[in-house]
């Protein structure tokens, strides 16, 4: 049988990104965290964290982690049947796009955290690559574009998310005169959200332009807007979020009448338990 104290170790390392971080959430010391993982190694005879370039759990702590999540979500509804076990707030590690996190997110959440007391821990990756946090055990569930599950997971498509190439008039007015060109986007500073982001690219793709171009770095949904309605760039903005700017026309399309729709995929794994279900009822009943 495995000790979960250790399993637990393993989980807070890997989700604090160290030993001393992990030892301040669970109230120990960082060499009581270490002899934690070595037991757990020990016990497995193999490694479950590579150290090095950086921290990240080998092919073994990934399957222990995907296994401990699993539990922490059975143990919630064996809790709800049997009162007398110790009774804790359910944590959901979640990995989500920032876009659904400012748009749509909580208000689908909202009843199931409220009624059940549920804590969300809520991990920010980019639509295209979230899939990886789950696949790695880093998390119970995550929202993301793909739509191929994992093995031992199941997908719920939940809709999708239209994208519109946004900056002010005058913005456009500057870089954009003759319209979306290949001149216009080779010297037209753009705004993209992180390094995986690749909606800026396919936007590109569809008017045929696959070269370099200048463009912000923002991993901040808020200040993309915010960087776009003051004037400093254009870039891929979900509708849900800019509408309002883009009915008052502070914001305004490089290209009118094109867009990217991106779908949204809700990924979990099949033995989490009634909580994931009750979630995954929710989230289904959203239209993005």
């Amino acid at each position: 049988m495995l000790d979960y104290k250790l399993l637990h170790a393993l989980a807070t390392v890997v989700e604090c990104g160290g030993f001393e971080r992990a030892g301040d959430e669970l109230g120990l010391s960082q060499s009581a965290v270490s002899q934690r993982i070595k037991a757990l190694e020990i016990r497995l005879g193999q490694p479950v964290l590579v150290r090095h370039p950086h921290l990240a759990p080998t092919p073994a702590g990934q399957r222990l982690l995907t296994h401990y999540q699993q539990v922490q979500l059975l143990e919630r509804d064996l809790r709800g049947s049997l009162p007398t076990l110790d009774d804790q707030s359910p944590r959901l590690r979640i990995a989500i796009n920032a876009d659904s996190l400012v748009t749509w997110w909580a208000e689908a959440v909202a009843s199931i955290c409220q009624a059940e007391g549920v804590l969300l821990d809520l991990v920010i990756e980019d639509q295209d690559v979230g899939l990886k946090r789950m696949r790695d055990g880093d998390v119970a569930a995550c929202l993301c574009a793909t739509p191929q599950p994992i093995a031992g997971a199941r997908c719920v498509a939940l809709g999708e998310m239209r994208y519109h190439p946004l900056a002010t008039p005058a913005y456009i007015k500057r870089y954009f005169p003759e319209g979306p060109t290949a001149e216009s986007f080779q010297r037209a500073p753009a705004i993209v959200f992180g390094p995986h982001d690749q909606l800026q690219h396919r936007f590109l793709a569809l008017f045929d332009f696959h070269g370099h171009f200048p463009y912000h770095l923002c991993p901040s949904s808020e200040g993309f807007v915010r960087l776009a309605a003051a004037g400093i760039g254009y870039g891929m903005m979900p509708q849900l979020q800019a509408g309002e700017l883009m009915k008052s026309g502070q914001l305004a399309s490089v290209a009118p009448g094109n867009y990217l729709s991106v779908p949204l995929y809700w990924h979990f794994w099949r033995h989490s338990g009634d909580l994931i279900q009750r979630l995954t009822n929710d989230l289904s009943r959203i239209i993005c």
